[in-house]
């Protein structure tokens, strides 16, 4: 039997990247996935990579409308659901001096806002043995040059995860955080560049960038039944790069 049977699972940025990554992972361990994005085209291929077993539903997570129609839809066709995965979030580079407050309201609107009211909009859905995984990051951790408001808003995240989980005591619903390091992602590379982003990779001790497959795995670890007695934790898959 695969861990995820008969579980249903939310991922948001979910068309592409660790998003996808993860959803493809959902899917193999034998859940139902409902993958969550702004981008028609992007959702469409990642549905025809994922199977019968997934839905696409096309919104913002810095839209509450929107997400309140993912839910809808998510009570209408199951019911119920198990697995939350935050994933959904934005970054540019930016030095202090020249950073705008449009860069700055846009990023804290995705990574901050849009990940509480994901996380809060989908609770009345859950139930005991849930588990909610938010996407942090190694930037949340180390300094980097030009990236400080996204660094701050995965700071926020690691926060939320442990505020959360003593919110959530005695539900049955876990909070974690996944905080990967150097992933081979449109994001990434857009953000950074393909070379800066090899480059990134090579500085950490396995010398490399990671695969959103890997990433993905671990979000399904953190999903099932293992990982049970894990809560306000982080788990970083990072090639080692925030650890040593």
């Amino acid at each position: 039997m695969s861990r995820l049977d008969g579980k249903t699972a939310v991922v948001t940025g979910g068309g592409s990247g660790i998003g996808l990554g993860a959803a493809k992972r959902f899917v193999e361990e034998g859940a139902f996935v409902y993958i969550f994005g702004r981008r028609q085209e992007a959702l469409d291929a990642a549905l025809a990579q994922l199977g019968s077993n997934a839905r696409a539903v096309r919104g913002s997570v810095a839209d509450l409308g929107d997400l309140d129609r993912l839910y809808e839809t998510v009570k209408s066709e199951r019911e119920r659901l198990d697995i939350l995965f935050a994933n959904a979030g934005t970054g540019t580079l930016a030095p202090l001096g020249e950073i705008t407050p449009e860069q700055f309201e846009h990023t804290f609107d995705v990574n901050v806002k849009g990940v509480l009211f994901t996380v809060q909009k989908a609770l009345p859905l859950m139930t005991a043995g849930g588990s909610i995984i938010l996407t942090g990051s190694t930037a949340g951790v180390m300094g980097m040059e030009r990236f400080s408001v996204y660094s701050a808003t995965k700071a926020a995240i690691r926060a939320f995860a442990r505020g959360w989980a003593q919110d959530l005591r005695g539900t049955g619903v876990r909070v974690n955080v996944l905080s990967p390091g150097p992933t081979r992602t449109e994001l990434a590379t857009e953000v950074v560049g393909e070379e800066a982003l090899a480059a990134l990779g090579a500085t950490t001790p396995l010398g490399r960038v990671g695969e959103p497959s890997e990433t993905g795995a671990v979000a399904a670890f953190l999903a099932s039944a293992d990982s049970s007695f894990m809560t306000g934790g982080e788990v970083f898959v990072d090639g080692g790069l925030a650890q040593v």
